[in-house]
């Protein structure tokens, strides 16, 4: 880490723009953010992706894979506007990044492939940006590739994805030929020529004039549809003027009304500019959106983007670094300095904050404040972890964390020295506190300590971080896939009566419940949260305060279902009956009856076992698509969809996630090295009788 320390000029609020780029892995995100830096001058190289140069892929897995596996951000500006900027992962194994990414950004460029457009985890991380609210504008990239069609990406964008796009350019040439874009906001050409860094701006090439006004007329009237001032206009003038237009294109991106679609060839360098224009022009600025919501002690509260209002902001990811702990945060409201006290509202711990750094990847800019807007790294903070809230300690809030998802695979991992016992468990912490979707557990049964995360990708990037980080060699069992459990048929009225003397005040609880499966589905559930629990007992029969205890036993039994012992979901409880005793009744004792009567209604019910699945899309040539989906039947695969495209096909299909360890390998064997797949998870669905293993004694 390199660190200098300068005193930073205060922009206006309304100059800046926090942004992340999102898209499918192997997009071009990474190649955009390297030409955006190099375009706004603040590299003097562009780095490629390929030659393992690039400014965000600094980590040496980044760069060892060709992919971006951590969320890194950097600064630059443009126009006098500062954009803070954060390249997020492609994979879905990484998806819990870019979560993280998304809950603190106040807009996006969503990236997509000329070729193949709408992609599975394009598709993904828009439905988390949908989540999030984030206002969104599009580029479509690699127009230079074979096979790439703007007018084809963008059917798929308003098919896939439910968005009305707005074009505002015209490619000029296409594929190889592809060498510009006509404006069709100003009504001019933009041109790259091979060996330049700018382009030149020229009138619109008269082969493409009549085509430019008909497309600039399309732009217009869609507009006009989607926005009142610019219908009034429409209707009075029968056309928009360039400044409307552009007003009405911003409010509709800050609504999420329309999408705003640019296109170029970031390798070529072709259209950076005219997307840093479309990043000021229409993206919104931290005062442009609402104030951040948050709650203290059951009151809600809200935090607006002023530099004088108390201060807030969220710690969204945290890493260590040779020269210390650093700590990612974005600030929503007020001004903090070097050396400020402040309130982790999370922990209920007062930290001081010791050095603010502007961040540019892995190097790092010493500033003296932070203020409402701001996404800056802090040094000094020892508690605070990923989804903390800091604020002042005069006026507490806290802020809605980053969802962390369930994870679905997981694998056995010890040390073959029992000395480094010791240095494994450290090494273990620390992964998990730079990364929430990773668990540790220690599995009862056997003693080993269990790795769990999103994805098999995920956890060899975590191992190998451990056995790089921390020189430690490994010894790391085949994945597992993290299965659930779940009712499909219940039942009603099982009596369960507690009781239990021992001596001194004894124990009693009497519960009657009715166990049914939640809603009456299976294989539509992301994770094991769903659980629902009712109290219908009347008289008083069963208090309040045991009620509350009855049904933390009944989520206490969810952890181990009588089938394998893995965690059970989709199960709505209802307490009927009850009886207590003056004497010997407890929360205690409806804890313990809740609990076991829930597993003895469990053993009762008739259960079946969820694995999670995954929607796989595999593009092979033609010729070995046969091999392909034969493969994929083996798998217990379930074909839902093939396109031609170009002389190769794209087969999806949904597979059980425990069939795809060793996949890539098998692929790579079947098409000579030349087919390639992606996954997305879409759930669990139920397994065969043969995944059931006998449940634990209990």
């Amino acid at each position: 880490m390199r660190t200098q320390l300068r005193r930073p000029a205060l922009e206006p609020l309304s100059r800046l723009r926090n942004l992340g780029i999102l898209a499918h892995v192997d997009a071009g995100k990474t190649t955009i953010t390297e030409r955006i830096l190099y375009r706004t001058g603040t590299t003097y190289k562009r780095g490629e992706v390929h030659d393992g140069t690039t400014v965000t892929d600094f980590d040496p897995q980044e760069r060892d894979r060709g992919i971006t596996i951590f969320s890194a951000a950097v600064s630059c500006t443009w126009r006098e506007h500062r954009i803070n900027l954060i390249d997020t992962p492609g994979h879905v194994d990484f998806a819990d990044e870019v979560e993280r990414s998304l809950r603190v950004l106040d807009g996006a460029v969503a990236v997509f492939d000329g070729v193949a457009g709408v992609e599975p985890q394009t598709e993904s991380v828009w439905r988390q940006a949908d989540r999030h609210h984030v206002p969104r504008i599009a580029f479509v990239n690699k127009l230079d590739r074979a096979g790439a069609d703007l007018d084809a990406a963008v059917a798929s964008i308003r098919a896939r994805l439910g968005v009305t796009p707005l074009v505002v350019q015209l490619p000029i040439g296409r594929e190889q030929q592809f060498t510009g874009v006509v404006d069709l906001i100003g009504m001019r050409a933009r041109i790259w020529t091979d060996g330049r860094d700018s382009y030149e701006e020229v009138p619109v090439p008269s082969a493409l004039e009549e085509q430019a006004r008909a497309q600039r007329r399309t732009l217009e009237e869609a507009v006009a549809e989607l926005h009142p001032d610019a219908l009034e206009e429409f209707c009075t003038t029968s056309s928009l003027s360039n400044a409307t237009l552009v007003a009405a294109l911003r409010e509709l991106t800050r609504t999420g009304t329309g999408l705003v679609v640019l296109c170029g060839s970031a390798y070529r360098n072709r259209g950076i500019e005219p997307l840093l224009d479309a990043v000021v022009d229409y993206l919104p600025a931290p005062v442009d959106l609402p104030p951040v919501s948050g709650n203290w002690n059951g009151t809600d509260q809200e935090r607006a983007a002023d530099p004088a209002a108390p201060f807030a902001a969220l710690a969204f990811k945290v890493t260590a670094t040779p020269t210390g702990r650093l700590t990612y945060l974005r600030v929503y409201s007020g001004t903090i300095t070097k050396g400020d006290a402040v309130l982790d509202t999370t922990a209920g711990l007062t930290e001081r904050i010791g050095r603010i750094l502007r961040v540019q990847a892995d190097r790092h800019t010493e500033i003296d404040r932070a203020t409402a807007g701001d996404i800056v790294a802090v040094v000094g903070l020892k508690t605070t972890r990923t989804g903390g809230t800091l604020c002042a300690p005069g006026a507490p809030v806290q802020l809605e964390p980053p969802t962390v998802a369930d994870p679905v695979v997981n694998v056995a991992i010890e040390v073959r020295r029992s000395t480094d016992t010791d240095r494994l468990a450290t090494a273990l912490d620390r992964l998990v506190e730079e990364d929430p979707s990773l668990t540790i557990r220690n599995d009862p049964e056997t003693g080993q300590t269990m790795l769990s995360g999103m994805g098999e990708l995920h956890l060899e990037v975590a191992v190998e971080k451990i056995r790089r980080n921390h020189g430690l060699d490994l010894v790391v069992g085949r994945p597992r896939v993290a299965y659930r459990e779940t009712p499909v048929r219940g039942v009603s009225g099982l009596l369960y009566r507690h009781v239990k003397q021992d001596g001194g005040a004894g124990q009693y609880a009497h519960v009657v419940l009715d166990v049914h499966p939640l809603d009456g589905t299976t294989g539509d559930r992301p994770d094991g949260t769903d659980f629902a629990f009712e109290s219908r007992v009347v008289g008083g029969r069963v208090p309040r305060e045991y009620v509350a205890a009855v049904e933390a036993g009944c989520r206490d039994a969810l952890g181990d279902g009588p089938l394998g012992g893995h965690p059970v979901t989709g199960v709505r409880v209802v307490l009927t009956d009850g009886a207590t005793h003056p004497k010997d009744s407890s929360e205690l004792a409806f804890r313990t009856a809740g609990r076991l009567a829930l597993r003895e209604a469990l053993r009762a019910c008739e259960m079946v076992l969820l694995e999670p699945t995954v929607e796989v899309t595999v593009t092979v040539p033609d010729d070995f698509v046969g091999a392909v989906l034969g493969d994929l039947a083996a798998r217990r695969g379930r074909v839902t969809g093939t396109t031609t495209r170009a002389g190769t096909v794209i087969v999806t299909a949904t597979v059980p996630l425990a069939e795809l360890f060793g996949y890539a390998t098998r692929l790579r064997s079947r098409t000579q090295g030349r087919g390639t797949f992606t996954t997305r998870a879409t759930g669990y669905a139920p397994a065969p009788t043969s995944r059931i293993a006998p449940a634990p004694a209990r």
